[in-house]
């Protein structure tokens, strides 16, 4: 398992994490997995004896039986875990029950506490913004778990470039601990954040924490034009995230040319590619079963050909957008006088 550093702050992640919607389900999150505590416990086990020291949950999944169902499973290797968790969703009834005010927040963070059995969480994120909510208010909530001990580090989820700019600027100015990482989504079929969320993450030295990296299954290998799968789980039950289908299929048939020749699984070299980007931090696999987590961990060993990513970021590529394309030409003609 290979490591990379979570921002400026020193500390090593496994280059895959544990992603956990997956545990728990009832209701509205069955369709994202649904899978038993006992079973839950066994792939926490196979992803610590591989390597993988992330664990993604959030006090939403599955009503907090996620957060609770992770605890247990780290509760005699909790020093081996960088846990991760979230606030900002919908908790209950009560119209104070969801956001980012100071109220939601602390309350928030002593239920994941209670729920995860433990007294500090490593990267407590805010699963994405909240705008009834001052910055400076969440910022100062944020900080002083931090102060407190509650809180290692904090993180933000599904933010904007300029937010994410904005918040740390914030910080800076009130003296208040700034988020160090963004969670976001970035598959090959859903790059858009290249456009402005990574240079923005760049220019701050944040890290970047990458949910659903396989187009919430879409990108596995087992969709293909005429061919929705033999559960169509995706499909029937929940399309998250939205995908460009046709323009995914050509991303599929590149995936599965190069599985093919590598006899691979186009779930491995999709995941490769991302582990190949220099932005990525930690990539958040769910798993369902044992032999699709073994699978996801196989892809850190995949080392693309300059052909291969060649291929597959040229059927991934965004178009381009104002208000690069004026320059375009300018730019490749500065590139091509560059030295060699």
């Amino acid at each position: 398992m290979k490591y990379n550093l979570l921002g400026n702050t020193g500390v090593l992640v496994s280059e895959i994490g544990l992603g956990t919607m997956t545990f728990g389900g009832g209701g509205a999150w069955e369709a994202f997995g649904g899978i038993g505590e006992k079973e839950a416990a066994a792939l926490v086990d196979q992803a610590l004896d591989a390597g993988v020291n992330f664990f993604d949950t959030a006090n939403v999944y599955s009503d907090g039986r996620s957060e609770e169902w992770l605890g247990k499973a780290l509760k005699t290797k909790r020093h081996q875990a960088i846990v991760a968790t979230k606030v900002r969703g919908r908790m209950g009834p009560g119209p104070n029950d969801i956001g980012l005010s100071r109220l939601s927040i602390i309350r928030q963070a002593e239920e994941s506490l209670r729920r995860l059995g433990t007294d500090y969480i490593d990267l407590y994120q805010i699963h994405n913004p909240d705008q009834l909510t001052d910055w400076e208010e969440t910022l100062r909530a944020m900080d002083d778990l931090v102060r407190s001990g509650k809180v290692r580090y904090i993180g933000s989820s599904n933010m904007t470039g300029w937010e994410i700019v904005k918040t740390r600027a914030v910080s800076r100015q009130h003296g208040l601990h700034a988020f160090k990482s963004s969670q976001s989504y970035y598959s090959l079929a859903g790059r858009e954040l290249e456009r402005e969320i990574i240079p923005a993450l760049r220019d701050q030295n944040m890290g970047l924490i990458v949910w659903s990296p396989l187009a919430g299954g879409f990108l596995s290998g087992k969709y293909g034009r005429g061919n929705r799968g033999t559960d169509g789980d995706r499909f029937a039950k929940f399309a998250f995230p939205p995908v460009d289908e046709e323009k995914a299929y050509a991303i599929i048939d590149a995936l599965q040319d190069i599985a093919r020749a590598r006899e691979s699984t186009a779930a491995r070299i999709a995941l490769a590619w991302l582990l190949n980007q220099p932005a990525v931090t930690t990539v958040v696999v769910g798993a369902k079963r044992p032999d699709q987590l073994q699978d996801n961990l196989a892809a850190g060993g995949i080392a693309l050909t300059p052909e291969e990513r060649s291929r597959l970021d040229e059927a991934s590529r965004l178009p381009v957008e104002y208000p690069a394309w004026p320059f375009m030409e300018d730019d490749e003609s500065i590139v091509r006088k560059l030295p060699r």
